[in-house]
């Protein structure tokens, strides 16, 4: 059999909040839209811009990275595969079809303050031992004492990372 290839490459902004749910077996959902650019010219010589709109779905700890830092405006970059879905409509008894993009990597490419109402950097949370975060409401550097105290007092490990 010859070699095939289902990868999917975007970089756009997040069109709504994502919508978060887990399945009977406990397995996490997240469900968003991304939406990406052209920009071409007319017959008239003008600059156009037309928008497209994917779906994508994310499972697992990519749709806990999706609840915990991505909402509408995001700026993200996703490598997936596309993947089509067939069922039954239950009224009319019509096939329907949906094609989604699986996640299966994505990288927060917005700043804290772009899209979000705290700003801010991220810290670990001090009384826990879990991988849990939470974002202080002030500047990382301001926090540890200016920009110099800060990056000789970081100490980051892989848990520190959110994705």
């Amino acid at each position: 059999m010859a070699k095939s290839v289902n990868k999917v490459i975007l970089l756009g902004n997040v069109g709504k909040d994502p919508e978060i749910r887990s399945t009977p077996n406990g397995v996490m959902v997240a469900n968003f839209t991304l939406a990406t650019s052209d920009r071409f010219q007319d017959a008239g010589g003008n600059w156009q811009d037309r928008t497209e709109w994917h779906t994508l779905v994310a499972f697992k700890r990519t749709a806990e990275i999706v609840r915990d830092y991505v909402k509408k405006g995001t700026k993200l970059y996703i490598e997936g595969k596309l993947q089509t879905r067939s069922w039954d409509d239950k009224e009319t008894g019509a096939k329907k079809y949906r094609t989604e993009i699986i996640v299966n990597d994505l990288s927060l490419l917005s700043g804290r303050d772009e899209g979000s109402s705290g700003a801010g950097g991220y810290t670990r949370a001090a009384s826990s031992s879990s991988s849990s975060a939470s974002f202080d409401q002030r500047p990382a550097a301001a926090a540890a004492g200016g920009p110099d105290e800060f990056a000789q007092s970081a100490e980051i490990s892989d848990d520190d990372i959110p994705f």
